[in-house]
């Protein structure tokens, strides 16, 4: 069994302060709505999905022919062909397409780990248990990053960090970061009702009018995917476990 470290930041505000400085692989979660919808959609048949951080490369990708997926403060910009919840990525016409993907928090978030990291990869409560196959196998040390809203602590990126190093941890990863321990701890008392905890959170109230109660209980289900989506080359690409 692994005996690697793991870590968690509750937003990217707090990544330069982790501990973990090298060798490890970066997970980034955004499930309302960023990573959700990217797992979503590579499991669906898009063959890989760009993430870009500013809206001026958006713009760019946009002119040169690429398909754009784009949202700030959760709303879709005028020159965007796609919008930012799960099931706006279920479309035949996508399929085997790339995607080039901006959002407010969530593509930022993996930009930021890929400039560290050994490897990002990105997780949602749709691929959790692949994501702790994937990551038992390689045997690194791990950074879960919470995308959070503007820097600011969210309680669905938490519970997610949580129900990952709570796998990780029965897998032999070991921790002395306090918020892995609070995140496995809140995800426990959360996790039988999940869709009912997260009614209370900030973001999900924010999205009301944007992410609908179809698309909201898709971003709470659990294990849905084998898909891990990985950071290569600037594209994100499914990886089956």
């Amino acid at each position: 069994m692994p005996s690697n470290k793991l870590e968690v930041c509750f937003s990217p505000k707090l990544y330069e302060h982790r501990l973990i400085k090298r060798n490890f692989i970066g997970v980034v979660t955004d499930i309302f709505r960023a990573t959700t919808s990217i797992c979503a959609a590579l499991d669906y048949g898009i063959s890989s999905v760009i993430p870009v951080a500013g809206l001026e490369e958006a713009r760019e990708m946009k002119a040169r022919g690429f398909l754009v997926a784009c949202e700030r403060d959760g709303k879709l910009l005028d020159f965007a062909d796609i919008g930012n919840s799960p099931s706006d990525f279920f479309r035949d016409h996508l399929k085997a397409q790339e995607v080039v993907f901006s959002t407010t928090n969530g593509t930022k978030a993996i930009n930021l780990v890929a400039e560290e990291s050994d490897e990002v990869i990105v997780g949602s409560f749709l691929n959790v248990k692949a994501l702790a196959h994937y990551l038992e196998r390689k045997n690194e040390n791990v950074v879960i990053l919470c995308a959070s809203w503007k820097n600011l602590f969210n309680l669905e990126d938490t519970l997610f960090a949580g129900a990952l190093a709570d796998k990780l941890l029965k897998k032999g990863f070991a921790t002395e970061c306090d918020s892995a321990k609070a995140s496995v701890d809140l995800w426990n008392m959360a996790k039988n009702d999940l869709a009912g905890y997260l009614r209370k959170s900030s973001h999900r109230n924010r999205l009301n009018h944007l992410l609908s109660e179809s698309d909201y209980l898709m971003s709470l289900t659990l294990d849905k995917s084998r898909v891990v989506p990985v950071f290569q080359n600037g594209k994100l690409i499914p990886f089956k476990v």
